[in-house]
């Protein structure tokens, strides 16, 4: 899903003079959340913000304030829940599992399989095609042997020279939230019905691992107990 400036519908980009993106209907109204000051946020903007009408792709839901925060300050933004879009594949796999006839040749596969079947469909974008990548905490909810899967392949879709923001929990995390951005150093956690299990509690050395593709990286803590990671590929 792709989002751009309008003044008007079907009108075209004042600098660039493409054409439009209607964004849509705008979202029905979400509870309350909590405001969070995110350094991460801030450094991240300041990161891509020398690249002229740049790409962001948000791998959490569609706000509408994210999306007019970044295209307000004149990029583009691609939007892909892909924790949503893994939960609904792994459903449709267990259910093709337990419809297969007792006795066939349909078993478990791995995770890492798995992952590679679901990168099949998901994240299909071309190679460099961000500037910047907003991973939220995602990481914390995949196998272990899925997240340097998907990994390889944001790595494969950012543009040399782009960043990345992502956040790593301490713990095991007790309310699932979906963030958007509020202004340039504020996110929103809003409370949401769990859609994944928080899986795992990445150590530094881990971390390290996922972005070993990306030549710098930056972590500000929290005082939630939540590192936010920003990666330099």
């Amino acid at each position: 899903m792709n989002w751009t400036a309008k003044p008007r519908p079907g009108a075209a980009h004042p600098a660039t003079g493409a054409a439009a993106v209607r964004p849509g209907p705008t979202p029905a109204a979400v509870p309350s959340g909590n405001l969070r000051i995110s350094n991460g946020l801030k450094e991240f903007l300041w990161l891509i913000s020398d690249v002229p009408h740049g790409r962001v792709l948000d791998l959490g839901p569609v706000w509408q304030s994210t999306v007019s925060f970044f295209v307000d300050k004149g990029y583009r933004v691609s939007t892909e829940d892909l924790l949503r879009t893994w939960k609904d594949f792994l459903s449709a796999e267990e259910e093709g599992f337990r419809a297969s006839p007792v006795g066939g040749d349909s078993q478990r596969i791995s995770p890492s399989v798995l992952a590679d079947k679901f990168l099949e469909n998901a994240l299909q974008y071309p190679e460099r095609s961000f500037h910047g990548v907003l991973a939220w905490d995602l990481l914390d909810y995949f196998d272990p042997e899925v997240a340097p899967r998907l990994m390889a392949r944001l790595s494969q879709v950012l543009h040399p020279g782009g960043a990345m923001l992502a956040m790593f929990h301490s713990r095991a995390t007790e309310r699932f939230h979906r963030y958007r951005v509020v202004d340039s150093q504020t996110v929103e956690l809003i409370p949401a019905a769990t859609i994944a299990v928080h899986s795992h509690v990445f150590q530094n050395r881990e971390i390290l691992g996922l972005f070993a593709d990306f030549r710098s990286s930056k972590t500000f803590v929290g005082r939630d107990q939540v590192r936010e990671g920003l990666f330099l590929k």
